[in-house]
């Protein structure tokens, strides 16, 4: 048994470390060299940015701006971060809008890696989202596996999302089942790409 207190653990008084040594990337000409098993997916990697509208059974439409920054940073998975704002009638922001960050990760079949993929969504409202999609070339189809949700969140129970890249721009749209309506169109937008 150690003489040490352990509520004084060594690394407590350790020198400051450097900033995080690894780079991540949007941008495939700079930083880590792709993962191949991410080679299906290169068309999404970057910074994207444009407009769309939203709604909801209970929720009155409306017009949004958005920014997804897709990335990674070598390993077989990539980074997703998507911010989004109100529009008015003239285009000009109204306030800030939905959130979310996640991860997109390949399925291996043993060492192959298939047309299939995971994604993790999670968004600062507490609702986390996993989701269970195919590749089909440019096209992206994911289905909710699973719906957590804090205690405090909206009532959420399942999710739909199509992402494509038609025309160089980024295309998505979004289905949600919430607060006892079905499974319902939510959100759609054309994003181009801004940065990558």
């Amino acid at each position: 048994m150690s003489d040490e207190n352990p509520l004084q653990p060594p690394w407590l008084n350790a020198p400051p470390v450097d900033p995080y040594p690894y780079e991540e990337s949007h941008d495939l000409r700079v930083g880590p060299k792709l993962h191949p098993s991410l080679d299906g997916l290169l068309p999404y990697i970057g910074v994207w940015r444009g407009r769309g509208r939203g709604g909801f059974p209970s929720v009155e439409d409306f017009d949004f701006a958005q920014e997804i920054r897709i990335s990674h940073d070598g390993r077989p998975f990539l980074f997703y971060e998507s911010r989004a704002w109100i529009l008015d009638e003239q285009s000009r922001p109204v306030r800030a809008a939905g959130r979310e960050v996640g991860w997109w990760r390949p399925v291996f079949d043993g060492e192959r890696v298939t047309d299939e993929l995971e994604a993790l969504m999670t968004t600062p409202t507490g609702v986390m989202e996993l989701y269970i999609g195919k590749r089909r070339g440019t096209q992206i189809e994911f289905a909710t596996d699973a719906v957590l949700r804090t205690a405090t969140a909206k009532e959420v129970t399942a999710g739909a999302r199509l992402f494509g890249i038609v025309e160089g721009a980024l295309l998505y749209a979004q289905e949600m089942a919430a607060m006892g309506h079905p499974l319902s169109p939510h959100l759609s937008a054309r994003l181009i790409r801004v940065g990558g």
